[in-house]
């Protein structure tokens, strides 16, 4: 059986032109390796804040079969911030929840901003899309607050299964029966 794969996308013109280090994508990576118990191949990207750029590179590892793309960056309200742009045009069904309980886990730990991100989340053929923050620190808020939802709404999508890591995170699937 073929490993599940999972997308981390970096969405910055500063990053990508190596003007500075990307952390943020990193630091999603290091946090789904503790949350998911799960074998998965991991596959990075570094592009600008591009629309077409990020719905290619979006629709690319949802083609490649990753069952989880997180994108990083590009959620604010500056001129360049345009990944809710790129997102209204490949996601085929948006899941609003996600975004609403971004901003709440972010404003309860003390990020007045947090009213400004634009992220949401969506699926893609059989791929679930999350935008998070381009603040490393804030990625693991964010993950933390959405994570218990993920491997049950990648199921529904078609994805495969993956298994959390009891001893860091509580993922939800209902009861059978």
């Amino acid at each position: 059986m073929e490993r599940p794969r999972i997308g981390i996308v970096t969405i910055s013109d500063r990053a990508s032109q190596g003007t500075y280090e990307d952390r943020s994508g990193p630091a999603i990576e290091e946090v789904l390796r503790e949350f998911v118990a799960t074998d998965c191949d991991y596959e990075r990207r570094l592009i600008p804040d591009e629309v077409p750029v990020i719905v290619a590179t979006v629709r690319e590892l949802a083609v490649a079969g990753c069952a989880l793309i997180c994108t990083t960056g590009g959620t604010g309200p500056a001129p360049r911030d345009v990944t809710p742009e790129a997102m209204r045009q490949v996601l085929e069904k948006e899941l609003p929840g996600f975004g609403e309980e971004m901003r709440r886990a972010s404003l309860e730990a003390g990020v007045p901003t947090a009213i400004l991100s634009r992220q949401t989340a969506g699926i893609v053929g059989r791929s679930l899309v999350v935008n998070l923050p381009g603040k490393p620190g804030s990625v693991r808020v964010c993950l933390d607050a959405v994570f218990p939802a993920i491997p049950y709404c990648i199921e529904l999508a078609g994805g495969p299964s993956l298994d959390g890591n009891p001893a860091v995170v509580r993922v939800f699937r209902p009861k059978q029966g």
